[in-house]
């Protein structure tokens, strides 16, 4: 065994090698050596598929709620022709979270470990999910996979739940969002009804609103078709889990980003963080949704939302897109993590190439 000192100066001789590397090669050569060793997923697990009938747990991981988004969610449960049933502590207020962390933990545990539950929904999203992430019981969830469902803040419960258990989550609307027709096909079709191939195509009247709201107009940055997994989420999630064991690694991957009221300076830096922690140029594609609210104040001299983002979306070769209907907005599709899928910019479709639930 290497007496303790020894070890140390591997290391440092290490630290020195890297350092040299990236004086010598510049710092790309560095994020290269860095992603070797980002850890290999784990193998797959689809929960089961929803059906009438089924029970659903309402909790609330992140922010706190109130009873009448709870009425909306427990209406718009049943509307889907399926049961709610509360977490026990879905009326906690600690500051601006839904409780302390350990009373939303419990009721996270709690739902995944009734055998009645079928799917646990978020009620909103808010902030606080990143602190339950080194405290869940991913042996349980391993254990007891069923569906995740939610976006937002929930975003860091869905990376965090497939690097450590494989398990297939959705990232779609809350159980308290207002539901449209389309939003309701599109959960039906990857929950409920699933098929082995299914496209996704972009909702008519977010096209609509992208005549007069440019960050409701789908843009083809670059064009193409690409084949890969989906990861990701929400843009400030995303980027914050970065560096941590439960970032996403979304090399040869269809990453998704999305984000609401988050001035284009910070979009820019979050957007950077990412591309120096894995590199854009790795995925399989971008595909960004709708940016509600993120363009700068009248009269401040920021670039444009579209501008910011195409700082980062220019220089790849690799798919790019903007405005597919998903993110902080009512017209919204369903995207299951992890799940194989080919982006079509051509056509503005998103084609899941295998059912997301057994």
């Amino acid at each position: 065994m290497s007496s303790p000192t020894h070890f140390g100066r591997r290391r440092f001789g290490g630290l020195l090698a890297a350092l040299s590397m990236a004086g010598t090669a510049g710092i790309p050569a560095l994020a290269a050596a860095q992603q070797k060793t980002m850890p290999t997923p784990l193998p797959l697990i689809k929960p089961a598929r929803l059906r009438q009938g089924d029970l659903v747990a309402i909790i609330a991981p992140a922010g706190f709620t109130d009873d009448e988004a709870i009425a909306k969610a427990v209406q718009n449960i049943e509307s889907l022709g399926l049961r709610a049933t509360l977490g026990a502590n879905i009326h906690a207020v600690h500051g601006n979270y839904a409780g302390t962390v350990q009373q939303r933990l419990a009721d996270l545990h709690a739902a995944f470990r009734d055998p009645q539950v079928k799917a646990v929904w978020a009620i909103r999203g808010g902030s606080g999910c990143i602190s339950l992430l080194a405290l869940i019981d991913y042996a349980l969830i391993r254990s007891n996979p069923k569906i995740l469902i939610g976006y937002s803040d929930i975003t860091a419960l869905h990376l965090a739940i497939a690097s450590q258990t494989g398990l297939v989550t959705f990232h779609g609307p809350v159980a308290s969002s207002t539901f449209s027709d389309y939003t309701v096909t599109q959960l039906q079709n990857v929950l409920m009804t699933p098929q082995p191939r299914y496209t996704i195509t972009m909702s008519a009247e977010n096209q609509l609103r992208g005549e007069t709201e440019p960050n409701f107009a789908i843009r083809t940055v670059h064009g193409g078709l690409a084949t890969g997994r989906l990861i990701g989420g929400n843009l400030a999630m995303v980027s914050a889990l970065a560096g941590t064991p439960y970032a996403a690694d979304f090399r040869e991957h269809i990453l998704f980003l999305e984000d609401v009221n988050e001035a284009p300076y910070r979009i820019d830096r979050m957007l950077c963080q990412l591309d120096l922690s894995v590199g854009f140029r790795h995925a399989a594609a971008l595909m960004l949704g709708i940016f509600e609210h993120c363009e700068a104040d009248e009269g401040d001299t920021s670039l444009t939302l579209n501008a910011t983002v195409d700082q980062h979306l220019l220089p790849l070769s690799v798919p790019a897109v903007a405005g597919y209907s998903f993110g902080h907005i009512r017209h919204q599709f369903t995207l299951p993590l992890q799940i194989l899928a080919t982006l079509d910019t051509g056509r503005q479709t998103l084609t899941l190439l295998e059912a997301a639930v057994t």
